[in-house]
């Protein structure tokens, strides 16, 4: 498997992993697949701390991995909010944990001081990835979200990176 920063011949890939999603499930609370020029925007985000990675094996795209801004507020600079996607064909391959292995590297030299994440419920797959990588559960906001016919809790998790 290799794990490096995504270029724009991945995001018809990224896009498909992420509409499936977007249209099926209940990781996002998008309800529609985000635009090429989402994607693009994605892409070149440059801020320290900021990243855009994907998992590649035999050829294929199988994941992706992101961190941005948490908030858009100054005080929150130190602080970025990941988030990770991995194709039903991969999971349970170790896709996620390569991911967020070398998404959290490249945060940490950047000098990120907490990443923060999102887990709608349930989840038990994406909750353990994020216990297995250092995150710690720190609170669970009740029915925020409604999406397929039924309300959605999320919890959020966190990791001290320095």
């Amino acid at each position: 498997m290799e794990i490096r920063p995504a270029v724009p011949d991945d995001l018809d890939a990224v896009a498909a992993i992420y509409a499936r999603e977007a249209r099926e499930g209940t990781a996002t609370f998008d309800v529609e697949p985000r635009s090429r020029e989402q994607w693009l925007q994605r892409l070149d985000a440059t801020e320290p701390g900021d990243h855009f990675l994907v998992a590649v094996i035999d050829g294929e795209v199988v994941g992706y991995a992101t961190s941005g801004p948490y908030r858009p507020k100054p005080a929150y600079r130190h602080t970025r909010e990941t988030t990770i996607y991995v194709a039903p064909s991969a999971q349970g391959r170790r896709v996620g944990r390569g991911l967020y292995d070398e998404l959290l590297a490249r945060c940490r030299a950047d000098g990120v001081h907490l990443v923060v994440a999102a887990v709608a419920l349930p989840n038990p797959g994406s909750l353990a990835l994020h216990r297995a990588c250092g995150f710690e559960e720190v609170g669970t906001m009740r029915e925020v979200g409604r999406k397929l016919g039924r309300w959605i809790d999320v919890r959020w998790l966190q990791r001290l990176l320095d």
